[in-house]
């Protein structure tokens, strides 16, 4: 978090700070770095413009200058925790856990009541595998602070990994963007009451992955008694989720909503919390979405003849969204960690990543690239359904493909393992029988986890080991 004004600064300097955190809060970064410069030009020991120029250059991926920015501000500012917890970060992005951890806790000794010191020394220890310490410092977090809406999320991500998603979910409900629709819409927020007659607006829910996970959850609420269940969502998936049943209308997430047109409104991953959803009461209905027929027919058409043989055909994304905070430990660093891949018999590999490595398609053990003919989520569940298997990352294809019922082997990193797998199985309650997940052993080591899908491969590819009988290889 960037430093605030401190009316003791030399008055020519402390207006250019001011200028530079009015700049921010307007979300202007170039403006805002132009000012903090202007300020340490005048005043070169002000060390709070230090500071927010190490948080800026932070923010624009100049990891090194966010470095020496940070340590210039803590060199003039030693006691200024705030400054301690944004250098700690910055050495959490780049791995060096310990240092991180020297820093953060140099900030709660400084300021041993403030909430936000022990909520961020919470994340560090969940990234470093320290759960118990972690949840620890989350509840001292919220100890001193029961409203602190960052604590009680990474509170949320440790029970819910747990499987203790009674608590889980209600800190769950602290997450900030849900309330995004309480400024768009009149209707009050449903809290669990009795939906019999009513219409509900469900709301958008986190990334692509997300809306598909829980947009079964819509289906729930019309079999609560929901007269019409309303759907929000990014128009990339308004084709598949118009196969969700129980949904009467889809609306895209960037459009203008109609006023009073719902009784009540709740967020996708809100309606878990008030069905009473566990590990055992997920409802896991398989399939909950449906790829186009047509489509479908296409993609065979087209598979078999770029590929024809009778070889396994198996989906690869080897990459996600660059921009999700734990991409550089989820995502593959190159596709060439694949490429032991190429030597099992007996399969060929699909390519389906798109946007960020798209660019490695062409390198083994890919056999047929079709990530650039994909131009919605439908498109893409017409290649999952046309395909014997997918092997991926942990993105929304992995929720695409196990909503469609699709066999699909997820590969999930050691480090900060989204919540949603819980922790220590290899297969997933949300997917039952369609995913199998082959987790890390340490961070970063891959080579082993490719191993085993490569011995997984064998198997399933030999004679002994076919594809099961609901999930024939089809040609037309």
């Amino acid at each position: 978090m960037p430093l605030r004004f401190n009316r003791q600064m030399p008055t020519t300097a402390a207006q250019r700070f001011f200028d530079g955190t009015r700049h921010l809060a307007a979300q202007d970064a170039a403006s805002a770095e132009a000012c903090f410069r202007e300020a340490v030009a005048i005043e070169p020991e002000l060390g709070e413009a230090h500071a927010n120029l190490g948080w800026l250059a932070e923010a624009a991926g100049r990891l090194d200058e966010a470095e020496a920015c940070y340590r210039r501000a803590l060199a003039l500012r030693p006691q200024q925790p705030t400054i301690h917890l944004n250098h700690a970060a910055l050495l959490a992005r780049l791995k060096r856990f310990d240092e991180a951890l020297a820093g953060c806790w140099t900030a709660v000794q400084l300021d041993p009541d403030a909430a936000a010191g022990w909520s961020n020394l919470s994340v560090l220890l969940v990234q470093m595998g320290r759960h118990e310490d972690a949840e620890a410092c989350c509840r001292r977090s919220l100890s001193l602070d029961p409203h602190y809406p960052k604590a009680h999320i990474n509170l949320a991500y440790l029970c819910l990994r747990d499987g203790r998603w009674d608590e889980g979910w209600a800190h769950y409900a602290w997450r900030g963007w849900q309330l995004d629709l309480a400024g768009r819409v009149t209707c009050p927020r449903w809290n669990g009451e009795s939906l019999d007659g009513r219409a509900v607006l469900v709301g958008l829910e986190g990334g692509y992955g997300d809306m598909i996970q829980f947009a079964r959850f819509a289906t729930l609420l019309k079999r609560a008694g929901a007269r019409q269940v309303t759907l929000l969502c990014p128009p990339p998936l308004l084709a598949l989720l118009a196969t969700l049943d129980g949904v009467d209308e889809l609306l895209p997430s960037d459009g203008l909503l109609p006023p009073a047109r719902w009784d009540c409104w709740t967020s996708a991953t809100s309606a878990p919390r008030h069905l009473n959803t566990r590990p055992d009461t997920i409802p896991a209905t398989q399939p909950y979405l449906q790829a186009e027929p047509a489509a479908v027919a296409r993609c065979q058409l087209r598979l078999h003849q770029a590929l024809p043989t009778t070889a396994l055909r198996v989906g690869l994304v080897w990459k996600g969204n660059p921009a999700f905070e734990n991409d550089d430990e989820r995502s593959l660093p190159s596709i060439d960690l694949l490429a032991p891949l190429a030597a099992v018999p007996g399969v060929q590999f699909i390519s389906l990543q798109k946007g960020a490595g798209e660019d490695e398609a062409t390198r083994a053990p890919v056999a047929l690239h079709l990530g650039g003919e994909i131009g919605s989520f439908a498109d893409t569940a017409a290649i999952v359904q046309a395909l014997d298997l997918v092997v991926c990352v942990d993105t929304a294809v992995a929720h695409l493909a196990g909503a469609l019922g699709k066999p699909c082997w997820v590969l999930l990193p050691h480090q900060m393992t989204d919540w949603r797998w819980l922790a220590d199985r290899d297969d997933s309650p949300w997917y039952p029988g369609a995913l199998r997940l082959f987790r890390q052993a340490a961070r970063g080591d891959w080579a082993p986890v490719v191993a085993q899908v490569a011995e997984a491969l064998r198997g399933l590819s030999s004679a002994h080991h076919a594809v099961p009988a609901d999930h024939p290889h089809t040609d037309p």
